[in-house]
């Protein structure tokens, strides 16, 4: 049985009446949610389902899937909502999902126009489970093997069109979850509100899972009632009155989602509610002034690193043992060494790689790509992408992750990708704050500048017509940008930075229509709002 399964059972037996998961509609108790996972895990067993592939809505019902999963020892693929209908059938197919459960409208007909013959019959119906239905799908003639011990396969953005499946098995998982409540042992958490979604490893795994297994109360809106518009953007003021309604202890946050919670802090439209004790920010690197503001406005944020490959977190900054501006500090359960200046992480790894690593060896190490550095308190410091580095045309080696999380601290700014590789100087593709002018987001590059050495000060930005977005295929799932994908759609943004650099009779860089900003003055030729 998985530890999982083992400890909600063992917590159950002595506590059975207290909440365990609430959802917009329904609600279940310790004893309540075990019930339901057993009858669920019989079902699965009874119709032969070997594979689930899960495209719900966040709720109850998603946990209790998961839970019958790992008690039935059926692997779970969840499906993210932003997956394209490719991507999608690409995930069913590569897994050899037998079975996709849903709760969406009309999603017979989705299955119907992806897998066409392969469907098989109509809905099928659980006594466990009210709003998910099971859509049957005929085996693939050439079975698909997974590795050894895999319990849930989570899909990476990825940089093309065909993600990479991570096999995890239930160890590593409860390894992750154990890990984080040993750490915050220390801080009372009775409350959790799942603020990302579900199908996100880090929302799954460090969120719910760490919370079931202190016996905390798991908070699961629906993601339209957390303001959540399908996968292109977030409503922060929905999500902030849902934040006030639930009261939660804790919650996993997005970069992004923290600077909209600080804006609407700030601007005197959220009373943060007192109850929050711990709000754990990760998915890409986040600004010490950004923390530090958010706490100033009574948010306890702290910020914390992982990956896929290793069940969702690393490391992590907590109350007694933080260290803003780093990722925190190293988690028990894994071990991160330092080569060549690259991250790497040993001691809770994942399977393998979906198709691509049968046979293989066990994965007793992940190369991370990230660059960094550990202290004398086991800490750790991180100094970008090792792929992501610009190398100016005079040498000089920029990790643009740097610039941005200070760019990204600034009030005028909500999101920005710096660019310059092989060029000689930078510049930055920003998306504006709402309201803020093309003078302010001058202003505050000319004074972020002034904390960069002059070969990573932005000397020209252009403004981005539309913001980044899952949707668009330039995000990831946790918020990262995908770099190639930003520079190929918005090449002439790109272009325009670098035409025309000298003017011939000065000798000096010219604007065009973009913002040209130094460490001591910031002017614009562009018409001020």
């Amino acid at each position: 049985m998985s530890k999982i399964i083992h400890t909600l059972q063992e917590f159950a037996s002595n506590s059975g009446d207290l909440p365990a998961l609430r959802g917009d509609n329904n609600a279940f108790s310790y004893s309540d949610m075990l019930a339901a996972v057993h009858t669920l895990a019989d079902e699965l067993t009874t119709l032969g389902i070997e594979r689930v592939g899960l495209a719900a809505d966040n709720g109850p019902e998603w946990i209790i899937v998961d839970l019958a999963c790992q008690l039935a020892n059926v692997p779970l693929i969840p499906l993210p909502g932003f997956f394209t209908p490719q991507q999608m059938r690409h995930a069913v197919e590569s897994s050899g999902v037998d079975a996709l459960l849903s709760d969406r409208d009309g999603f017979a007909s989705t299955c119907a126009t992806l897998f066409g013959a392969r469907l098989s019959g109509g809905a099928v119906t659980f006594a466990s489970l009210t709003s998910i239905s099971a859509f049957r799908l005929c085996p693939l003639l050439d079975s698909v093997l997974l590795p050894d011990n895999t319990a849930k396969i989570t899909y990476t953005s990825g940089s093309t069109g065909h993600p990479k499946g991570v096999c995890l098995s239930v160890a590593a998982q409860y390894a992750t979850a154990s890990a984080l409540n040993d750490a915050l042992k220390e801080t009372p958490l009775h409350r959790h509100l799942a603020v990302l979604p579900l199908a996100t490893l880090l929302e799954n795994v460090a969120g719910v899972y760490s919370a079931l297994l202190r016996g905390a109360e798991v908070v699961l809106p629906g993601l339209a009632n957390l303001g959540w518009a399908g996968s292109s953007g977030l409503d922060i003021q929905a999500l902030a009155s849902t934040l006030t309604a639930t009261t939660p202890d804790s919650a996993v946050l997005l970069p992004q989602i923290l600077k909209g919670l600080i804006c609407a802090r700030e601007s005197g439209k959220w009373p943060a509610p007192t109850s929050l004790k711990f709000l754990a920010v990760g998915g890409a690197r986040v600004a010490p002034d950004l923390i530090e503001r958010g706490r100033q406005l009574g948010l306890p944020v702290y910020e914390g690193y992982g990956l896929s490959e290793c069940g969702s977190v690393v490391s992590v900054n907590r109350p007694g043992a933080d260290k803003p501006g780093s990722a925190g500090k190293i988690l028990p359960h894994c071990a991160v060494t330092i080569v060549a200046a690259e991250v790497l992480v040993s001691g809770n790894t994942y399977q393998g790689y979906l198709q691509h690593d049968i046979g293989a060896p066990s994965f007793t190490e992940v190369s991370t790509g990230d660059l960094g550095e550990l202290d004398e308190d086991g800490f750790l410091w991180l100094r970008g992408r090792s792929k992501n580095l610009l190398v100016n045309s005079y040498g000089r080696n920029i990790s643009p992750e740097w610039p941005e999380s200070e760019l990204s601290a600034l009030p005028s700014i909500l999101q920005v990708m710096v660019i310059g590789d092989a060029q000689a100087f930078c510049s930055a593709l920003i998306y504006p704050a709402p309201g803020a002018s093309k003078s302010d987001i001058s202003h505050d590059i000319a004074l972020c500048n002034t904390n960069l050495p002059d070969y990573a000060q932005i000397r020209r930005w252009a403004a981005l017509p539309n913001a980044l977005s899952v949707a668009d295929g330039l995000l990831t799932a946790n918020g990262r940008l995908r770099r190639n994908e930003i520079l190929t759609h918005y090449a002439s943004l790109v272009d325009d930075c670098y035409s025309d650099v000298l003017n011939p009779e000065t000798n000096e860089i010219t604007m065009q229509c973009l913002s040209v900003v130094s460490a001591n003055t910031a002017r614009t030729d562009m018409a001020e709002e």
